[in-house]
């Protein structure tokens, strides 16, 4: 582990090689069973209400009904989390070719918004914890296994593959180190 300004990065962030795989998983990240769905920082809350009339257009009727009479959320603040129905998919989650999509993703990509989606989906499967420090993990998941062979095959770092939600999260200076710590220089 080394520590990059806020935050203690744990080996397995800098050391695996990884790109999602979406046609082998089908988007599992978004319907994993748990029970409880995406980690949200407080702030987002109100960027996903702001977003949600634009992506409930992609969802279908039982996930649109859903947010209607529960709502999108729950939690307290410090620990939200999106709502998921079944204690499975997520709220936002509609099929497109039988793969798991977000809908808040879908309405930034066709212009509707300005926010893309949580921070915690952006990042997947890095995980940030609430610490203080915070650490930035690799959660292993064996749904991603075809992630990391693809990975691989591609010699794509992990570090580099998230290098968009890295830089939203943390910042491109701290982006630039985290690359001067994992490759000595930035490529």
């Amino acid at each position: 582990m080394f520590i990059i300004g806020e935050a203690l990065v744990q080996r397995p962030v800098t050391d695996t090689e990884f790109s999602c795989d979406l046609d082998s998983c089908k988007g599992a990240c978004c319907t994993m069973r748990g029970g409880r769905g995406a980690p949200l920082l407080d702030e987002e809350i109100d960027q996903m209400r702001n977003a949600l009339p634009f992506a409930l257009k992609y969802l279908n009727k039982k996930h649109r009904t859903y947010i209607e009479k529960f709502g999108f959320f729950e939690g307290n603040s410090g620990d939200y989390t999106t709502k998921c129905i079944h204690n499975k998919a997520c709220v936002f989650v509609y099929y497109q070719n039988g793969i798991a999509r977000c809908s808040l993703e879908r309405a930034f990509e066709e212009g509707y918004t300005t926010w893309k989606k949580p921070i915690s989906c952006h990042l997947f499967p890095v995980r940030i914890s609430n610490g203080t420090p915070a650490t930035v993990y690799y959660e292993k998941i064996d749904e991603c296994n075809a992630g990391v062979k693809k990975g691989e095959q591609e010699k794509l770092p992990l570090v580099e593959f998230l290098e968009e939600p890295l830089r939203r999260r943390f910042g491109d200076d701290w982006y630039l180190y985290l690359l001067i710590h994992v490759n000595g220089e930035v490529k």
